[in-house]
């Protein structure tokens, strides 16, 4: 069993920075559940962005933790984690989560954070610390996460037209602003279910390591609920510049695209969710709304748009690590 080793309002300092992240996380991460219905004018963006809070929070009710115990012990192992290490891995998160919210790239805050923590935990510990096979999970879900939601979308794409072939246009569009209100729910649910956990887990674990969980690691109930809150307050203050990128300057959106593009990203949410694979949302709703475009015609895709987002997905883990290295070192020095 772990005896707590640092002063308790350090504890209390660690936790409201990664409530802090949480609530970046929304913030930034609003687009992915938001951009359809606000490009295709279904939600104005205050109505969207409640809307998708109030999902989000609606996760609670919904799934378990299995995310969260994935990335609270299935990235750096449990044991060697140090409250210089939380330090370090939200330091490391946050400030690429606002380097690409400034510049409107649609980056993975998932992956900001995993970075941060390996990055973090490496340089407490070396690689010794790294749970291979979590991480291995996860970055495989960096290519899956898209390739699959854009083949899934694509498919939602071409059966829903040959489905809706003989309706008329009207008849069609007042079906699918219906269809498309219900997928932007179940996405904003399955991103509640997969983002907020991804900070259930580090503060389970920072509470773990000092000994405040007891000898077996879980998530309190008074953790689950904080992320929640967090992560909705974050979404309802919007993050416009990235929800402009995925609503409209990837590709123009109708609400039958927008069903499909939404409907896909559930789809691989809720699977993800359910086997505990910390995935990024962005990716997942990014390779959706290219597989949309790309169904109607290739051109409607702006691909250097997409290729640009590309980029910063490949950066994410790497950038985050290093800072989430240099910061470690910092407070390691300081205190």
């Amino acid at each position: 069993m772990h005896v707590a080793t640092v002063a308790f309002p350090l504890i209390v300092a660690l936790v409201a920075m990664a409530l802090a992240f949480d609530f970046l996380n929304g913030l930034h991460d609003a687009a992915n559940s938001i951009a359809t219905v606000v490009s295709t004018r279904l939600l104005t963006p205050a109505q969207a962005v409640l809307f998708a809070a109030f999902f989000n929070f609606a996760a609670y009710w919904t799934f378990g933790l299995k995310v969260a115990e994935t990335v609270g012990k299935g990235i750096v192992d449990k044991d060697v984690v140090t409250p210089q290490v939380i330090f370090g891995a939200l330091v490391g998160a946050m400030t690429w989560n606002v380097i690409t919210w400034i510049k409107g790239i649609p980056s993975s805050s998932s992956h900001a954070l995993i970075g941060g923590l390996l990055g973090a935990g490496t340089a407490h510990a070396g690689p010794k610390a790294i749970v291979w096979a979590g991480v291995s999970k996860t970055t495989s879900a960096i290519v899956l996460s898209p390739v699959v939601g854009l083949a899934i979308s694509m498919m939602l794409m071409l059966l829903t037209s040959w489905l809706f072939m003989k309706a008329t246009a009207r008849a069609a569009e007042g079906i699918f602003k219906k269809l498309h209100l219900i997928s932007s729910a179940a996405y904003s649910l399955g991103h509640g279910a997969n983002d907020a956990q991804k900070t259930m887990g580090i503060i389970a674990v920072l509470l773990y390591s000092q000994g405040l969980l007891g000898a077996k690691f879980h998530v309190p109930g008074w953790v689950v609920i904080s992320c929640y809150v967090a992560m909705g307050l974050g979404t309802m203050s919007g993050g416009w510049k990235i929800i402009e990128t995925m609503g409209s300057r990837i590709t123009k959106l109708s609400h039958h695209q927008g069903f499909c593009a939404s409907a896909g990203g559930s789809i691989m949410l809720f699977a993800a969710s359910a086997f505990g694979i910390p995935v990024s949302t962005t990716h997942t709703i990014t390779g959706c709304v290219l597989g949309v475009g790309a169904a109607k015609r290739a051109s409607a895709v702006r691909w250097s748009v997409a290729h640009r987002v590309v980029v910063a997905w490949l950066i994410t883990i790497p950038a985050s690590a290093g800072v989430g290295a240099l910061f470690y070192w910092l407070a390691t020095l300081a205190s």
